[in-house]
């Protein structure tokens, strides 16, 4: 019978101690693999995906650039229109609004003077015009008497 000395004892613990360190070793090694793998396809599905999405953002960023073009022109144009509305209107003011307003003057004058000789100063009765009303005499009195006190 042969007896096993300490030293074929420490051996033996030694090397079943490796066996089971490495045994622990490969499964850790398999699941890091598995985990990788996995890691692997996800990131080539985010790829893609990521791809088409990108490139559809890039397609809206430049329409939405077209249309701030356009929108600029536009209101370009609409500023140029105004200061073209404001000149003509300024000119017209100028060039028609001093004669029509003498042509007006004038044509009263002539009404009034025309109409003084037609009309007995007694029988006529006095009226007033108001932003183009014409107001009896009586109640344009009415109105200014209390102004008058």
């Amino acid at each position: 019978m042969h007896t096993v000395s300490g030293g074929e004892v420490a051996g033996i613990l030694v090397a079943v101690f490796w066996a089971i360190l490495v045994s622990f070793l490969a499964v850790a090694l398999a699941r890091l693999a598995q985990t990788l793998r996995a890691t692997t396809k996800l990131v080539a599905d985010v790829t893609d995906q990521a791809v088409p999405l990108l490139a559809d953002a890039s397609t809206a960023v430049r329409s939405a650039q077209t249309q701030i073009e356009r929108v600029d022109a536009i209101a370009s144009d609409v500023q140029e229109v105004t200061s073209n509305a404001s000149a003509l209107s300024t000119t017209v003011a100028s060039t028609f609004g001093g004669p029509l307003v003498k042509v007006a003057a004038f044509g009263y004058g002539v009404r009034r003077a025309i109409g003084g000789r037609k009309e007995d100063a007694s029988a006529r009765t006095r009226r007033d015009v108001i932003v183009g009303r014409t107001v009896p005499g009586a109640r344009r009195d009415k109105r200014t008497r209390g102004k008058k006190d």
